[in-house]
């Protein structure tokens, strides 16, 4: 099985009878040869082109001579922090420091650096002062401009320049990965691809650069928020390659520059991808340790499209993999299920069938091919758009073929649905199989929110939307003589969201005699619209003012309505109730989240 592996070692190499490999990827994460694993899929499609690739997974950084064990590549390093931001990986959104990493072999924690993209690259360039190094990943993309970073509470430069690095890829990556290799093995330097696209770097000259728009400079950003509001709004509509331009940001001594967007692949080039001979299996060198948790929720799901219309706030897939929607064809997701099925340790359960969001499939409008992602319309928010295609029939073909594979007990669909998309469906076939064959005892959707001025912050559709798929839900599941349920997924503490919104919320819950176990507190990420709101305390979309609840306390206090039945939540509870000038929600009766002190109450302690 190792064999089959991309080489790890030196030994590994002198057993494919290589000398020195092409490129060296360094990444965060443990390998595992999975294709939901960036370095796997960049690492198999070089590869598959003709280049040698050995794999650096979560070096001890401490020391340079770790990023020397494969020796000195022939065209460059590809350096990566995993799939996850490493400071979103390490602290949770109070800063608290993680203990495990799902990541890492046995799940153990601190077996990478904080900014692990910044550290790496570094350390490359102390060990080989003149390879060329190239960013990549979640990391590297979401903060390839300068960025405000929750942890340090101020904005950054962009990472290419922190990182000292080359050259930045930013998106899915094959495409570029592809054109920068073969730019490189030609014999250009690396100072002289500043043509490709999906791709950012510094240059000191404008030369070649033509229809570009210049953003405020780093300086500006640093000393006014609204110019940050200004540069991220202008970033926010230059996601679509048909209609994106160059976009410039000036520092003191340099210039970065983002080039457009790369194409979306088509549906063949996606198939080619995940046809290659991936292990699906984490390296075996990580077996003493128990393995890769990661890997056990996606070893039986199958991947089938890229890509996300929804266009959430919160949520950085504009800003990496795009609004338009890539799939894979019925028949490449068939016969990866195949090939799954024929694993010994197969049960009869697919966990999975999706992508971002499960059932987007096909492209929003007729008009994206020509006229690409509209700049400054959303396709569902704050209503459908007239011009939207509202279609399951494809997904449901792919779900149908899935479940009838001999050795196919259930697939069950886990990635998300969005609720809205499903309820504007005239056509309710899908609905009802989603309902009959699709759905373990609970379904989880995520309305986050029920007071109007917080979702409309968040991009998602009003509250009566999701009491309308409730109840189509219900109806159908009555229908068939099903007893499931809605798990709904709420956010505390979003931009917008004051102590007043917090109760509305809160009230909901009580009426729908549900507590959520798990509750989201925003949390302010690179790449995303809220996180620009939560910084500047404007709406970039509409330079207004808004509410932040920005102090730890305030954000337990929301959390805690949402949880009120928790006894451990009493004090916070009460407290928020107080402060709002809601006491009617204080006492016996039905309406009232909680009972009114005793004499002898003692003080929780929440949070």
């Amino acid at each position: 099985m190792e064999g089959k592996f991309l080489p790890v070692s030196k030994e590994d190499m002198e057993k494919r009878g290589w000398d020195r490999p092409d490129f060296i990827i360094i990444t965060g994460d443990a390998y595992v040869d999975h294709p939901t694993f960036g370095a796997a899929i960049i690492g198999r499609y070089l590869e598959a082109h003709g280049f040698k690739v050995g794999i650096i997974a979560q070096p001890d950084w401490r020391d340079a001579k770790n990023f020397k064990k494969l020796g000195k590549p022939v065209l460059g390093f590809l350096i990566s922090g995993g799939n996850m931001d490493s400071m979103v990986n390490h602290y949770t959104v109070a800063k608290k420091r993680r203990k495990k990493d799902v990541y890492s072999p046995g799940g153990r924690g601190g077996l990478r650096p904080d900014r692990a993209v910044i550290v790496y690259s570094n350390k490359v360039k102390e060990a080989y002062k003149k390879v060329p190094v190239i960013l990549g990943g979640l990391e590297a993309a979401l903060r390839r401009m300068a960025h405000y970073d929750y942890w340090d509470n101020k904005v950054r430069r962009s990472i290419l320049l922190d990182a000292k690095a080359d050259l930045l890829v930013y998106g899915m990556g094959e495409r570029q990965v592809i054109e920068i290799a073969e730019a490189l093995q030609s014999g250009l330097s690396i100072k002289d691809i500043t043509y490709i696209k999906g791709t950012v770097y510094k240059t000191s000259t404008l030369d070649g650069v033509y229809g570009a728009r210049k953003l405020p400079s780093y300086d500006e950003l640093i000393a006014s928020k609204k110019a940050y509001a200004n540069s991220f709004i202008t970033q926010y509509k230059n996601t679509d390659t048909v209609s994106a331009a160059p976009l410039i940001e000036p520092y003191r001594h340099t210039l970065v520059v983002q080039n457009p967007p790369a194409e979306p692949l088509s549906t063949h080039e996606l198939d080619s991808i995940y046809s290659l001979p991936f292990t699906k299996r984490y390296h075996p060198m990580y077996e003493k340790e128990g393995g890769v948790p990661a890997i056990n929720e996606v070893k039986y799901s199958l991947l089938s499209s890229r890509g996300c219309i929804g266009g959430c706030s919160f949520c950085a897939l504009n800003f990496h993999q795009g609004r338009t929607i890539q799939k894979r064809s019925i028949a490449s997701v068939v016969e990866e299920a195949e090939a799954m099925i024929a694993d010994g340790d197969f049960k009869g359960y697919i966990h999975d069938v999706g992508g971002p969001t499960a059932n987007f499939r096909e492209k929003a409008c007729q008009k994206q091919e020509k006229r690409g992602v509209c700049a400054t319309k959303q396709c569902l928010f704050p209503r459908p758009c007239k011009n939207l295609i509202i279609d399951h029939s494809e997904y449901l073909a792919l779900l149908r073929k899935l479940r009838n594979l001999k050795g196919v007990k259930k697939v069950f669909i886990r990635s998300g649905i969005r609720h809205d998309y499903l309820t504007y469906d005239p056509n309710s076939e899908f609905f009802e199989e989603l309902c009959r064959f699709h759905v373990s005892g609970q379904l989880k959707v995520a309305p986050e929110h029920v007071a109007p001025s917080v979702l409309q912050k968040m991009g998602k559709p009003g509250h009566k939307v999701y009491e309308e798929f409730a109840r189509k839900y219900e109806t159908i599941n009555k229908k068939h003589g099903m007893k499931q349920f809605l798990v709904p997924y709420f956010m505390s503490s979003h931009p917008g969201a004051d102590l007043n919104a917090a109760i509305q919320l809160a009230e909901y819950v009580r009426d729908m005699e549900y507590m959520p176990e798990q509750v989201q507190d925003f949390y302010p990420t690179p790449g995303t619209l809220s996180t620009c709101m939560y910084y500047t305390g404007i709406d970039p979309r509409t330079m207004e003012k808004l509410y932040i609840p920005r102090s730890p306390h305030e954000k337990a206090m929301q959390r805690a309505l949402i949880q009120f039945k928790n006894p451990k939540n009493y004090q916070l509870v009460y407290e928020a109730l107080k402060k709002a000038g809601r006491e009617d929600l204080i006492g016996y009766g039905k309406k009232c989240l909680i009972k009114p002190r005793k004499k002898n109450f003692a003080k929780v302690k929440g949070g």
